[in-house]
């Protein structure tokens, strides 16, 4: 090590250069005697900033402190204390490093007023590491009191790495007073005080404000999204959904008049939840359906729905009883309709016998009822999920469309079609609303074309691989008796199937590829009901007279109208058997 002195002659200032010599692979350490020399100088220990190069050293009088870039400053000094276990006072100066080189992002980061840093002399407490941490301002000889503020937050805010623990700094510039003017450190602190208490006061008055109305705006919402939140059922008035012909049902009618939900009123389940039948104080016999927590609607799609099926007042459309909205459940009131599903039926499932005139008066029926949710009901209603699963078959084996969880109303303002996301089921599905989005009232008489081919053939839409409109398109020749289709027929049909070709017509018609080519539900109705007449019935006297009953017509036993896959499961989503894409 070389040490000169120099002499700054304009500012009086003493200079030290200070020059480090490393003689290792230098010819003289290959004499003997000069090993000593020759030896790599070893980090000290106790300081990790020691200078590694040539550096010019002013001479710092009073109490300022030579920093690491060779300047002279007051420095805030101060204790960095570790936490983490891995910190040990182990004197490797790649520690102390690591660890500047992270105070020194923190402060430029921040665009803190700092030069650098130093850190030396450490030592264990207890476990504890602690370091001395020296901070030298940029471009100035000291720390102005917004620096050192600034300096000692941010190092006291780094609670998950150490903490700090400052020494008092004194070395502030004096600003000068204005003439006349009295010193007075307490009153300033006074004033201070009182200043940042005032501050602190507002600042949890306006806390306390703000917490509140978010409180309240929150109870607004919850009220928003629960449109039965004002609804006193005593005044009738607030909230109410404009029901017609419906009643509210509290949570405890319905568990009497279930039995508690007993497994032995479990009708049946599907992906909405469960349905339980139950017998009102009136005697009469209702279908509940009951919504498990995942599969609940919000409270206002929940009101408009019931809103829609309380309008619907038709014999041929199932109708809503009432509804039960209470200690966050939703259920449905449904009229109970004995003989199941139309497809329970097609499938010899329920036991029951359906011959080509049942068969005609269910097509009938079912045409009826979609007619009237097309053509008579305000707003018209697409129920867009027709297919044998949710028609259900009455005592008298009358048919009642079923089912509304995937319906649309059609407003005026959309001119005859709804723009809208595909729901519905695969094989029913209408081929131009699928490819389109555009949904119309004759995407439901694709889905009845689908039906009516399905109740000829008792076969599902799609199975196997093969689609029942295309295997007919195949197998069809006019020239021929019955169209060629015995193949494709349900045996249980019988042999007497008068007006069988317009009804594969009709069926035909109905799943054109084009929706400007299939024909109004209302025709439709027309045209069945006279290939009823050629079949030798009365549409009119069918549709109303007490044809027949249950146990006029089954064969074996009768499985529970509400089983698996019941017309009270919606066909919502994607899965093998129905499609909602995206």
């Amino acid at each position: 090590m070389l040490l000169l002195a120099y002499y700054h002659l304009s500012s009086g200032s003493v200079y030290f250069f200070i020059f480090f010599c490393r003689l290792v692979g230098n010819p003289m350490c290959q004499d003997e005697g000069n090993e000593k020399y020759c030896t790599p100088a070893q980090p000290n220990s106790s300081y990790s900033t020691q200078p590694k190069h040539s550096c010019i050293i002013p001479f710092c009088s009073s109490d300022l402190i030579l920093g690491p870039n060779c300047s002279c400053a007051y420095p805030y000094i101060g204790t960095l204390v570790f936490r983490a276990p891995s910190f040990s006072n182990s004197g490797d100066s790649s520690d102390y490093k690591s660890i500047e080189q992270f105070l020194m992002q923190l402060f430029r980061s921040l665009q803190l007023p700092v030069d650098t840093v130093s850190l030396s002399n450490s030592t264990m407490v207890d476990d504890y590491l602690k370091v001395n941490l020296k901070v030298f301002p940029q471009g100035q000889d000291r720390f102005n009191r917004t620096g050192i503020f600034l300096v000692g937050f941010a190092l006291s805010n780094q609670t998950s790495a150490f903490s700090f623990i400052a020494d008092p700094y004194q070395h502030f510039e004096e600003v000068p007073s204005p003439p006349g003017a009295k010193k007075s450190s307490n009153t300033g602190i006074i004033v201070g005080a009182t200043t940042g208490g005032s501050f602190l006061a507002l600042l949890l008055l306006f806390a306390g404000v703000y917490a509140f109305s978010q409180k309240r705006r929150a109870e607004r919402a919850t009220k928003q999204s629960n449109p039965f939140a004002k609804w006193d059922q005593r005044k009738g008035s607030g909230g109410i959904p404009q029901l017609k012909g419906a009643r509210q049902f509290t949570f405890e009618e319905i568990k009497k008049c279930t039995n508690n939900f007993s497994e032995a009123n479990n009708v049946g389940s599907g992906g909405y939840g469960k349905v339980y039948r139950g017998i009102l104080p009136t005697g009469q016999m209702v279908a509940i359906k009951r919504a498990k927590q995942e599969s609940m609607q919000g409270g206002l799609e929940f009101k408009t729905e019931l809103e829609l099926l309380s309008r619907v007042h038709h014999k041929n459309v199932v109708g809503l009883v009432g509804f039960c909205f209470e200690h966050g459940e939703q259920m449905l009131v449904y009229e109970f309709v004995p003989n199941g599903s139309l497809k329970e039926s097609l499938s010899g499932k329920s036991g029951i016998r359906l011959d080509w005139r049942k068969r005609l008066k269910v097509a009938l029926c079912s045409a009826r009822g979609l007619a009237y949710l097309h053509e008579l009901a305000e707003p018209p209603i697409i129920h867009r999920d027709i297919k044998s699963n949710n028609i259900l078959l009455d005592e008298r084996l009358n048919a009642k469309v079923a089912d509304f969880g995937l319906c649309k109303l059609l407003a005026d303002s959309e001119k005859g079609h709804v723009t809208t996301q595909v729901k519905g089921t695969m094989g029913y599905l209408d081929p131009e609303y699928y490819m389109s989005q555009q949904l119309t009232e004759k995407s439901d008489v694709y889905s009845f074309g689908v039906l009516m081919l399905e109740l000829i053939s008792a076969r599902k839409p799609i199975e196997r691989g093969k689609y029942i409109v295309k295997e007919v398109k195949i197998e069809m020749d006019k020239t021929k008796d019955l169209y060629n289709l015995q193949g494709l027929l349900d045996p249980t049909l019988g042999t007497t199937l008068g007006g069988f070709n317009k009804f594969v017509d009709l069926a035909l018609r109905c799943v054109e590829e084009s929706g400007a080519d299939r024909p109004r539900m209302g025709e439709v109705v027309k045209e069945i009901e006279n290939i009823m007449q050629l079949a030798g019935l009365n549409p009119i006297i069918e549709s109303s007279s007490a044809s027949a009953s249950y146990e006029e017509s089954s064969t074996g036993t009768s499985s529970h109208p509400y089983g698996n896959n019941s017309a009270f499961d919606n066909s919502v989503g994607y899965s093998p058997s129905t499609v909602q894409p995206k």
